[in-house]
């Protein structure tokens, strides 16, 4: 998308408050008016000063009185096409954010996978703060420049149609020099662009893992790549800056040696008398206002430009495609169990890979799944294709016979309680953290929900108990007691199947065996799928799958599992070898 095509899509989200563009048109043609009527009166005033003793004092003082009564229009109308330009500016990138944001949300989960958080919540605050710049600036010098030019040619025209000639001249010159600077910074923004959202990035890890980074005496080598990639940035923002900044004193130089060639011209035709003085002043001021929005242009040239390579940074994540939408006839099913069968799924994140090759499982209603292997096995895909997270390339999973293809994601994901290895938690209190899924849960609800997940009680000793105010980082809390809010989350809205993937990975031991305890209850009846590598945790199931390179290879209770002496039992003689010897 090239810089024409990027602002042609901007202007498109303006459509909607016209009403903002046309008032801010008249006030530029109002402040526009009265700074061009300016020195026509400027220049009869010199007329009326014609020598020592023959000074007209009576219409000087009139005319300097309505030279004020304009200037006084102009800069109240000035002052409204600033306020209806920042209105416009902001309402359009607030529609820009709200529609990157509703983006984000229906984007499929491969391309949160794929890009780094920073990066994104780079496009979202920096590049649109750019675009917000750049609008501002561009509509501004848009309005007042065009209505500025036209306005000065017709009165340079009235006043010398020769030095007019002259000065229209000048104007191609100084054009194709800002544009000749302005074809080779362009892509240095967008390489500045893009270096920034890769710093920002690196930088949300470092500071997310700095017990990691400490840990490992990893300081001076995260500090040595910030030096590089800060380096990288620097040298890119201050190539692309000089290039730009090369714009507006190529212009000026032009114009000034134009404006000393009028000066010129005038002089000589004031001797002949071809020019009064005054018309000459005027003239002289008129050409100079003529030039003021080329100056104007170029002087943001360097802010277009960076507002340019950010519009194409956030329209890059508004084209990406959302999650393939529910067919018209997708069925709603209801909060239920259901058989789930997979019948010959076929996976690959990266076609070259293949992951999942041939899966076929049956899992009857109420049935305790446990799934097991060695990492990269595909146990959380089978979670991620089960949510739709994921499609899959081939085959089909069915609920009660319903390909989960021909449902809406909605009655899908409904039916499904998670509780994720990976706890996330968001600024509030911890009863909104915990009421999640069910915002109008009430506190009876909550409580109970938080006692079920064994929550309760270091809850109730944080500073306001349940209205205690947490960072999204959950920084006050240990990881157990984050991961136990989780558990406490899905527990709230008592879904009919649950997932669990590592959720107990987190909590220790004692803790883990009061838990153990909660969420037997919990699954009682319940379709149930736990992904565990404590296989001391799904001793209880009613199926253990063992998979391997994306299969199930094994299948059946813990004690069928273990007589028949395979991988499975092999694994869980290695957890309890030293236990048993």
């Amino acid at each position: 998308m090239n810089m024409k095509q990027t602002w042609g899509r901007l202007l498109t989200y303006t459509g909607k408050y016209k009403s903002y563009t046309i008032w801010a048109f008249i006030s530029a043609i109002i402040s526009v008016a009265s700074s061009l009527i300016g020195p026509l009166m400027i220049g009869i005033t010199i007329d009326h000063m014609v020598g020592k003793g023959a000074v007209e004092f009576a219409d000087i003082f009139r005319l300097l009185t309505q030279l004020g009564l304009v200037y006084l229009i102009g800069s109240l109308f000035g002052w409204l096409l600033t306020y209806l330009t920042n209105r416009l500016a902001y309402q359009t990138v607030n529609d820009l954010r709200s529609e990157m944001f509703d983006r984000l949300n229906v984007l499929p989960l491969k391309y949160h996978d794929n890009h780094p958080q920073g990066d994104s919540i780079s496009r979202f605050v920096n590049d649109m703060d750019a675009i917000s710049d750049g609008l501002l600036q561009g509509f501004s010098t848009l309005l007042t420049g065009v209505v500025t030019i036209i306005g000065a040619i017709a009165l340079m025209l009235y006043t010398n149609p020769l030095m007019t000639i002259v000065v229209l001249l000048s104007a191609p010159a100084a054009f194709f020099v800002a544009r000749f600077i302005t074809m080779r910074s362009q892509q240095l923004f967008r390489d500045q662009a893009r270096i920034l959202g890769g710093l920002n990035g690196y930088v949300e890890e470092m500071i997310g893992g700095q017990k990691v980074v400490q840990a490992f005496r990893y300081e001076d080598h995260s500090f040595a790549e910030f030096t590089a990639r800060n380096d990288e940035l620097h040298h890119t923002g201050v190539k692309s800056q000089f290039v730009s900044s090369l714009s507006n004193p190529s212009t000026r130089l032009v114009n000034n040696v134009t404006f000393s060639i009028i000066a010129l011209i005038g002089s000589i035709m004031v001797i002949m008398s071809r020019i009064s003085v005054g018309g000459l002043s005027s003239f002289l001021i008129y050409a100079n206002l003529f030039a003021k929005p080329f100056n104007e242009i170029t002087g943001v040239i360097t802010q277009l430009q960076s507002a340019t390579a950010s519009a194409q940074r956030v329209f890059q994540v508004l084209d990406e495609p959302a999650e393939s939408p529910d067919a018209d006839d997708a069925v709603h099913i209801p909060a239920k169990q259901g058989t789930i069968t997979f019948r010959h799924v076929k996976f690959a994140y990266q076609p070259e890979r293949p992951l999942i090759t041939d899966l076929n499982l049956v899992v009857e209603p109420g049935t305790r799944v446990a799934i097991v292997g060695q990492t990269g096995a595909g146990k959380t895909t089978l979670v991620n294709l089960l949510m739709r997270f994921y499609d899959v390339d081939a085959g089909e999973i069915a609920i009660d016979g319903i390909n989960i293809n021909d449902m809406t994601r909605d009655s899908l994901r409904h039916t499904f309680g998670m509780v994720l290895q990976d706890t996330w938690l968001f600024g509030g209190t911890i009863r909104d953290n915990i009421a999640y899924g069910k915002p109008n849960a009430s506190q009876e609800e909550v409580i109970a929900a938080a006692k079920a997940a064994n929550a309760h009680s270091f809850i109730k000793r944080l500073p306001q108990g349940y209205d205690t105010v947490i960072s999204g980082s959950g920084d006050s809390l240990s990881q157990g007691q984050k991961q136990l809010l989780t558990i406490a989350r899905v527990m709230l809205v008592d879904p009919p199947m649950l997932i669990l993937d590592e959720a107990t990975s987190s909590i220790d031991t004692l803790t883990e065996i009061r838990i153990q305890a909660a969420f037997l209850k919990m699954m009682e009846g319940r379709t149930s799928f736990v992904i565990a590598h404590r296989l001391s945790t799904i001793r209880e199931a009613d199926m253990i799958l063992y998979m391997k390179d994306g299969d199930v290879i094994e299948s059946g209770s813990h004690e069928q599992l273990l007589e028949s002496g395979g991988y499975y039992a092999n694994l869980y003689n290695s957890q309890f070898a030293a236990v048993n010897g």
